[in-house]
């Protein structure tokens, strides 16, 4: 066996998002959840990582490329997720190339991994549970790793609890588990992207800054303060993941929303509750609610639900195309682009809906009509520049495997990034 040989695999993940909220950890180390969770994956058409794994006799140490940049992978969730899959692998033969690497090859041999986040990493639009679930996935694939997408996701959650979710497209559900080793804390379809697919997304990105309390931070002050938190993994969390389950099912769009809203603002009073208190929605994020809850209330049933996960960004979900137009007319009408920034920079993801809204530059939005909700008399003030961008999206697919050598983002012959 020659040793110039690189072996490569090429996958692409989606992010998700929680509808019901995983905050708090029972076991550190292990990232054991004290609660249940259900989250719904988003299309990686538009936020996804895309991950390159690749394997050589001739590679000196294993390296990691996250964004152009090379990081370090001496951090334990790294180590983890490593050791996790690379005492899962397979024997592997490929003829064509002369290579057979045998099951105790992959202890010593090292590997290249270079990824790639389409969104902002740490600006709260979870980026590393799609940078983790990627990195599973991909080496799972490179190694002829035998386990399933379930028994992957208790390996990706050591890296990040919630990229156990994002190895499933639609809606998924974490489980967390009753034994101390984590074997049974991992994820599970609850239905495929197809099930729902009236359904439509709207991110408004107030900020793509890196947040001030981390989630890892955050969630071990609430846990040592937050009384209210033992009360809602107790108490609240296991009979609303039945009901949200229900409601998933059944197409149930008014429990959806309820259950969605009700969990994303108590998360957020959680955060409160903790000492000291941690604030990740700002000025805009209650705008953002207002607006929705005013509307939902005027048109007697919801067409929206807001959730926020640890930063200020809204996550918008629309029942249906319609409502997603309406709800579009309403977030340009109170927060346009400043004047500097065009439309098609402002609306990333599916353009489509812009069409749909007759919104085809910046005239057409300030030419929007305040929404009827708003009282005659109330002045209906503009936040011009408060929201970065909006992204539209729908729900998704899970990770697939990239074939064309062209999206590798490593070099076929070397192993180091393009």
């Amino acid at each position: 066996m020659g040793e110039k040989w690189v072996l490569m695999k090429t996958a692409q993940t989606p992010t998700n998002i929680a509808v019901i909220k995983y905050w708090g950890k029972r076991d550190e180390s292990l990232i054991l959840p004290i609660n249940d969770s259900i989250s719904v994956t988003l299309d990686p058409a538009h936020l996804c990582t895309t991950t390159t794994v690749a394997v050589s006799p001739a590679f000196q140490q294993d390296r990691m490329w996250l964004n152009g940049k090379e990081i370090s992978l001496s951090g334990g969730r790294y180590q983890n997720c490593l050791r996790e899959i690379r005492r899962r692998a397979s024997e592997i033969e490929d003829k064509e190339i002369g290579i057979k690497i045998e099951k105790k090859d992959w202890e010593k041999l090292h590997l290249h991994i270079a990824s790639y986040n389409n969104f902002p990493t740490a600006a709260g639009l979870a980026s590393s549970a799609a940078g983790f679930a990627c990195l599973v996935f991909a080496l799972a694939k490179l190694m002829n790793v035998k386990e399933d997408e379930s028994q992957l996701s208790a390996i990706a959650r050591q890296g990040s609890g919630s990229a156990c979710r994002s190895l499933f497209g639609g809606f998924v559900k974490w489980i967390m588990g009753k034994e101390e080793d984590g074997s049974d804390s991992l994820a599970v379809q609850l239905v495929d992207e197809k099930h729902w697919d009236d359904l439509f997304i709207v991110i408004a990105v107030v900020s793509s800054r890196q947040k001030e309390t981390s989630s890892t931070s955050g969630m071990r002050e609430s846990v040592e303060t937050s009384l209210l938190l033992q009360h809602r993994a107790k108490e609240v969390v296991p009979k609303r993941t039945l009901q949200m389950e229900e409601a998933i099912k059944n197409r149930d769009f008014a429990s959806f929303a309820q259950l969605t809203c009700a969990d994303s603002n108590q998360f957020h009073a959680v955060c409160l509750d903790t000492c000291p208190p941690i604030f990740y929605m700002n000025d805009t994020s209650h705008r953002i609610i207002s607006c929705v809850e005013k509307w939902n209330h005027s048109e007697g049933s919801p067409q929206v639900a807001y959730t926020f996960d640890a930063g200020p960004n809204a996550v918008l979900i629309a029942r249906d195309r319609k409502a997603a137009v309406q709800l579009l007319q309403r977030l340009l009408f109170y927060f346009p682009p400043k004047s500097d920034i065009d439309l098609d920079s402002y609306l990333i993801g599916d353009k489509s809906i812009l069409q749909d809204a007759g919104l085809e530059g910046v005239k057409d939005v300030e030419a929007l009509s305040p929404p009827p909700e708003i009282k005659e008399n109330a002045s209906a003030q503009k936040y011009p520049g408060d929201v970065s961008y909006f992204i539209c999206t729908r729900p998704g697919r899970g990770p697939v495997l990239l074939s064309h050598e062209n999206l590798a983002l490593l070099d076929p012959e070397t192993g180091l990034p393009k």
